[in-house]
């Protein structure tokens, strides 16, 4: 007996989350990515910039790792930083101006990347000697919770936080790139005692944490309110 052909039918229930973000700089950033993506030569696509932000991840990463012999290699990270804000800030607005949305497409592709991407930039990170390996993989698992925890929000609430406590994506590369001009005069800090990246990566875990926590049981909260039983 012959068995039945799957066929993939695209869904006609989905709905999209609404977008939620409220970072520092989001106004200001918005109006100059239209900008950028009205001006867009047409052969570019978003799938053509989604690809350029994941290669100059991986290049961070890369960069980090080889700044533990040049530190020279710190000052190309900062432009991988920039072509990475290029490239994955800029892949879902070019999509929007030209109304050519792929909701699921985009967000399953778009978050399966930035988790690549955070396990590049820490790892090279940890293999630069710039930050103690501990405290990255502490800070790539704190990201990856966050993650966790922002797509099940998504799921369940309808509601895709891009940014936490007015700190998103661009917010955290302007980290970076100040803590990379940083570390030439200063990489060590406190009477040369600690390494500058070692003690932002230790508040900035700290901080990851309580975002974790604090997001995770407003949400578990607001959802057992919604669905009280009795």
């Amino acid at each position: 007996m012959a068995e039945p052909v799957l066929t993939e039918q695209p869904r006609t229930d989905f709905q999209q989350a609404t977008r939620v973000h409220g970072s520092f700089l989001a106004a200001a950033e918005k109006r100059i990515l239209i900008w950028m993506a009205e001006r867009m030569p047409a052969w570019v696509n978003s799938d053509h910039l989604t690809s350029l932000g994941f290669a100059a991840q991986i290049a961070t990463g890369v960069c980090y790792a080889l700044a533990a012999r040049d530190r020279r290699m710190l000052l190309f990270a900062i432009v991988c930083l920039a072509v990475n804000w290029f490239g994955d800030s800029l892949d879902g607005t070019l999509a929007r101006v030209r109304h050519q949305q792929r909701p699921r497409y985009g967000f399953y592709v778009d978050h399966m990347i930035d988790s690549f991407g955070a396990v590049a930039m820490m790892g090279g990170l940890a293999l630069s000697g710039y930050m103690h390996p501990v405290i990255a993989i502490g800070l790539l698992i704190a990201f990856l919770l966050l993650s966790i925890q922002s797509y099940l929000a998504t799921y369940t609430i309808g509601e895709f936080h891009l940014s936490m406590w007015h700190f998103g994506p661009t917010e955290l590369r302007i980290l970076l790139v100040a803590g990379n001009l940083a570390l030439f005069r200063w990489p060590w800090v406190i009477h040369g005692r600690y390494r500058l990246f070692d003690i932002g990566g230790a508040i900035g875990l700290v901080g990851m944490s309580l975002m974790l926590i604090v997001s995770s049981l407003r949400n578990t909260i607001r959802l057992y309110r919604e669905e009280r039983i009795g």
